[in-house]
């Protein structure tokens, strides 16, 4: 793709407005589409960084692995880890005279297939594929993940190659996952990457790939949502698909629509591989100016206990993330998500910290911690909330039992756990 290229960003069927990008000095070029600030809608679809105003705006000041250049809520709509792995399986076998695209390029194949409600134009056409076997993607994407072996060694054909890429680029995280669609009348599963309609269930699957692991950290990250739920934390519905794979609703696809949603990070620009800007006093801040209803305050409160408690510590500002209700032109905390244990207990974690701080700590964090931040955000009945989420470590042994997870691994996770005294 041409440095003077541009695309088109396109929310709601509207014609946002036009980026482009310098790959040279990888900084990015905005300009609203002057029709659209006419129209004097959707006012608050990005509340910082990108500026309400006709003239072109750059940004220099995102070049780094986290954003790529592209100002932060365009780089939410871009593949993490794993996603970027299968990109580059797909883009290296149909383009082995190039070894690099630009972000911008990346965007044209995202297109309208990514998470949230933001599309880019011209798209990248992308052939349809009909019904898949979650069986069969497994195995297609062990060979996939392969990193020994080339490409054109793992014996795919363009039909597998194809569905792996579509279903598996657009979702976040570094986790195997797939987006797929399952209509609710005859059950038949297709790519989760174009299908939006209320025909269907539209499910994110993270993948149990690992045959010789201890554990089937899909099936903790199940009993984790039954216990969140059971703390009274929001999330969406979710199931085991065969025992394996955990299966949660996309929250970004509800009643037959795409809803806008940027992570913490993608809103406001913090990056979350940066401790200094990685806190909960950050995140309740950015809650309370989006203007969020207060039982969200509540409930952020909650959800920061229960990773707490229960020794998730993966609770990056990318997992935390905000809907935008098109309606009322407003803000709201989407449903929890990536609610697990984030550590493999092969290994030892010892010197793993706490990726969201709480009054300036990511270790050692107590009771009087917690209801600091508590009191400086107008928690209502913070003690109740811990002692609700508390609870829940009862539940812990018996769900894991009855997942069937081993008796070494139950006590081990266990052990993790803190109590807030």
């Amino acid at each position: 793709m041409p440095v003077n290229d541009i695309i088109q960003l396109i929310l709601f069927e509207e014609q946002v407005g036009k980026i482009g990008y310098d790959p040279d000095q990888k900084k990015c070029f905005f300009q609203y589409n002057p029709v659209f600030l006419e129209k004097n809608i959707y006012k608050n679809i990005f509340p910082y960084i990108i500026k309400r105003i006709e003239s072109t705006q750059v940004f220099t000041d995102y070049s780094g692995q986290t954003f790529k250049g592209l100002p932060p809520a365009i780089a939410d709509s871009l593949p993490d880890t794993f996603g970027n792995i299968i990109f580059k399986e797909w883009f290296n076998a149909r383009h082995s005279e190039r070894s690099k695209f630009t972000p911008l390029e990346q965007l044209t194949y995202v297109a309208n297939r990514g998470m949230g409600a933001l599309e880019y134009q011209p798209a990248k056409q992308i052939p349809k594929t009909s019904t898949i076997n979650i069986s069969e993607m497994v195995e297609l994407l062990r060979k996939v993940l392969d990193q020994k072996k080339d490409i054109s060694e793992k014996n795919l054909d363009t039909e597998s190659l194809l569905n792996i890429f579509k279903m598996g680029t657009s979702a976040g995280g570094a986790r195997p996952k797939l987006l797929i669609s399952e209509h609710k009348e005859n059950g038949a599963i297709i790519p989760g990457d174009i299908e939006y309609s209320d025909s269907y269930y539209h499910y994110l699957v993270k993948l149990s790939m690992d045959e010789n692991a201890i554990y089937n950290k899909e099936t903790v990250e199940y009993i984790y949502f039954q216990m969140a739920c059971a703390a009274g934390i929001d999330m969406m519905p979710s199931h085991m698909i065969d025992q394996k794979h955990f299966a949660t609703h996309r929250y970004d696809r509800q009643n037959g629509e795409k809803q806008h949603v940027l992570t913490a990070s993608g809103l406001t620009g913090w990056d979350f591989r940066k401790p200094e800007e990685s806190t909960y006093e950050n995140l309740f801040k950015l809650a309370l100016d989006l203007k969020v209803p207060y039982k969200n305050i509540n409930q952020l409160y909650r959800r920061m206990i229960f990773n707490l408690v229960f020794a998730n510590i993966d609770d990056h500002l990318k997992n935390h993330s905000f809907i935008y209700d098109r309606e009322k032109d407003s803000w709201s905390l989407s449903p929890a998500y990536d609610l697990t244990f984030p550590l493999d207990l092969r290994f030892n974690f010892t010197k793993v910290s706490r990726a969201l701080s709480i009054n300036g700590k990511r270790e050692s964090i107590n009771k009087k911690d917690v209801l600091a931040l508590a009191n400086s955000f107008s928690v209502k009945n913070p003690k109740g909330i811990i002692e609700e989420v508390q609870e829940q470590v009862l539940s812990w042994e018996a769900l894991a039992l009855e997942q069937e997870l081993p008796e070494k691994v139950i006590k081990d996770i266990r052990n993790e756990f803190q109590t807030l005294i």
